[in-house]
């Protein structure tokens, strides 16, 4: 079957989330007067990503809400009771020096003007349209895409097939005729492969072998392999270094 639309996720696919919130978690807590509380700028962020994990999957559970997520993220991560005001403020001050650093990835342009005539595009990805509207918006490549469809908003979200297959429905496709674009090897390579999209994997830190790779996804380093992958008539594009 030919592939006739691209689905992508977001952060850290087209755009350099973990960048960011590096940079922006840095600037954040020596504003706040917090980094003498540990040992190092990694150690700090480190135990931000995995208190924000752990709050992510209980907002994917349905355990409580995206704001509360957030707000839950505060106040684990500073161990203080904070009022839902006290823990809002806190992390729109966090948020204005993230949104600092917002950056595509180099390869992300090029790859959307190549596939531009050749597929349809849009979006799904695991946060709220509040937030990912915005920044594709602030990163200018929102009007690239169909539809931009979230979690929050969908109430089911990867590696779910139901998000991956709402996607679908709103490009109306079949899901053998839409491939889906993102870094997690399991909740976007797994979970798509799983709803019978063409998954592709875009690892580009290449920091898994071959053995750890998940049964189903296409895996590249570069969004350049993508074109190739797709058979979409264009120059653009390199053949893939994994196989």
């Amino acid at each position: 079957m030919s592939i006739r639309a691209v689905v992508w996720d977001v952060d850290d696919t087209l755009f350099d989330y973990s960048g960011a919130d590096r940079i922006g978690m840095r600037l954040h807590l020596t504003a706040e007067g917090l980094m003498e509380a540990y040992d190092s700028v990694e150690q700090a962020i480190t135990r931000w990503r995995e208190i924000t994990d752990l709050q992510w999957a209980r907002f994917s559970a349905g355990e409580v809400d995206f704001q509360g997520q957030r707000r839950d993220r505060v106040r684990v991560f500073l161990g203080e009771e904070l009022d839902d005001a006290e823990a809002d403020a806190w992390f729109d001050r966090y948020i204005a020096h993230y949104e600092t650093a917002w950056a595509l990835f180099p390869d992300v342009l090029p790859v959307l003007d190549a596939l531009a005539t050749s597929h349809r595009h849009a979006v799904l990805s695991n946060s709220s349209i509040h937030v990912q509207d915005r920044k594709l918006r602030v990163l200018g490549v929102h009007d690239r895409f169909e539809t931009i469809l979230c979690a929050a908003e969908l109430g089911v979200s990867k590696p779910e097939a139901g998000a991956f297959h709402a996607a679908c429905e709103a490009l109306d496709l079949a899901p053998q005729h839409v491939a889906y674009v993102g870094d997690h090897p399991e909740i976007d390579g797994q979970g798509a492969a799983d709803a019978g999209l063409l998954s592709v994997w875009i690892d580009r830190a290449a920091a898994h072998t071959s053995d750890d790779r998940p049964a189903g996804p296409h895996r590249i380093a570069s969004l350049a392999e993508l074109p190739a992958l797709l058979g979409a008539d264009t120059r653009f594009g390199a053949p893939s270094t994994f196989r």
